[in-house]
């Protein structure tokens, strides 16, 4: 098994980084709807959907 993991070491590490990539960004989109902000990072003030998203 370590030698596989010795072998494979640099593909291991860059799954590894990009699942801690999407992970970092899942837990910031999460944060970010709970504190009632939206995707787009426009606002909301003249926005014509401002009426459908971010609902309370």
């Amino acid at each position: 098994m370590l030698e596989w993991l010795y072998a494979n070491f640099s593909s291991v590490a860059a799954v590894l980084l990009f699942a801690l990539i999407v992970l970092l960004i899942i837990i910031k989109t999460v944060r970010d709807r709970k504190n009632g902000r939206s995707g787009c990072g426009c606002g909301c003030d003249n926005c014509p959907m401002s009426g459908n998203c971010n609902k309370k």
